[in-house]
């Protein structure tokens, strides 16, 4: 009779142990994950979570530029591919360089010459189709004087204004912007206060 207690307590207290490891079985696949069942089925859920996507420095970038047109006694007719990156949707800041041609009949003679130059802007979309640009430029200009002499100059601009963009397809757009010169430099070849209208296309903005 002893030998048979002493063998249904091993008995219990071996059915106790493994009811406990069991049980801690059981609670850690649930904290692990509520609807695996085994660590096969465990390791194949955490597989299946795809990784976060960071944007690249690519994506962010947009190209283009713009034909800038002037007419009237001073002619002038620009060319200004630029490059772009978006701070955040909204805004954008980049590059940009310029060949201009000019042709100025406001004398008895007419004079033609080549102008060349970079700048540095910003933009900010207010709503999809409309922005404003800011945007700080440097121009090389063969200016004559009254002697007939030319003397190329550097020129600051400081533009302001801004533009309507519109989808033409894909990451493709058209932009017409009108710009007015804040600086005023004395060297400018422009009449005070001209508005700058130019025309572009570009890829991604």
């Amino acid at each position: 009779m002893k030998n048979f207690t002493k063998l249904l307590s091993i008995l219990i207290v071996f059915g106790m142990m493994q009811f406990q490891l069991s049980a801690q079985e059981v609670d850690t696949t649930k904290v692990t994950n509520p609807e695996a069942t085994t660590p096969v089925e465990q390791e194949e859920v955490k597989q299946e979570k795809p990784p976060k996507q960071k944007s690249s420095f690519a994506s962010k970038l947009y190209y283009g530029g713009t034909l800038g047109l002037s007419f009237g006694n001073y002619t002038r007719v620009g060319i200004y591919p630029l490059v772009g990156y978006k701070l955040t949707p909204k805004q954008s800041v980049g590059v940009k360089v310029a060949y201009e041609y000019m042709s100025d009949t406001r004398y008895d003679q007419t004079y033609t010459y080549s102008n060349y130059g970079g700048s540095l802007f910003a933009r900010y979309r207010i709503v999809p189709p409309l922005y404003v640009h800011i945007e700080y430029a440097q121009m090389s200009y063969d200016l004559y004087g009254a002697d007939g002499l030319s003397n190329r100059e550097w020129v600051p601009f400081l533009f302001a204004g801004a533009g309507y963009s519109k989808s033409v397809g894909g990451k493709a757009w058209v932009n017409v912007e009108v710009l007015f010169d804040l600086l005023q430099d004395e060297n400018s070849p422009y009449n005070n206060w001209d508005p700058f209208f130019s025309v572009g296309v570009g890829v991604g903005f």
